[in-house]
């Protein structure tokens, strides 16, 4: 195998951590949406996120003062908002008009659930000790939702600099894991 050096700048291409969400949270103003991809699972039971929003975020002082938001999983179709999402500041424009997005009660926090998007978590930040070094939250995930007709999500994988990647088939091997 022939390998040459690369970039560190891009690393972060090659270690794609799972489906891009939307972060959804509350404020006086209305509700917000922000595109992350930098989130990983870090416990099953609870369970537990570690996500990285970024202090320049409108969302990261959002989340910060309210302490709770919701991970919404959008599918493919919902590429355009998503990417949307990711290219405005809900300072300056309201996201969910903008972009066709539905808001609606959560069930365990004050954020609101996306409803175009196929699952929906209700999170409460659990441990802020890395917010002020990395902008790393560590969320529990207090409520899940599903739709239980969507049977093989197509999920958007963000490979860095606008290039996304649609999660593809599944593979079934032997796992110990219940």
């Amino acid at each position: 195998m022939a390998r040459r050096s690369f970039p560190l700048s891009r690393v972060y291409t090659l270690l794609e951590p799972g489906p891009v969400v939307l972060l959804a949270t509350a404020g006086r103003d209305g509700p917000d949406a922000m595109a992350m991809s930098w989130h990983t699972m870090l416990e099953f039971e609870p369970p537990l996120v570690g996500c990285v929003v970024s202090n320049r975020d409108w969302s990261f002082a959002r989340l910060k003062r309210t302490r709770e938001c919701t991970l919404n999983i959008p599918t493919a179709e919902l590429a355009a908002a998503v990417v949307g999402c990711g290219n405005t500041s809900g300072a300056e424009v309201d996201k969910f008009a903008r972009f066709g997005l539905t808001a609606k009660p959560a069930k365990r926090v004050a954020a609101p659930l996306i409803d175009e998007c196929y699952a929906c978590l209700e999170c409460r930040v659990a441990d802020t000790r890395a917010v002020n070094r990395y902008g790393f939250f560590v969320l529990e995930v207090v409520q899940a939702w599903v739709d239980a007709a969507v049977k093989e999500p197509r999920t958007l994988h963000h490979r860095g600099r606008g290039a996304f990647m649609v999660a593809g088939g599944t593979i079934r091997l032997p796992s110990k894991m219940k």
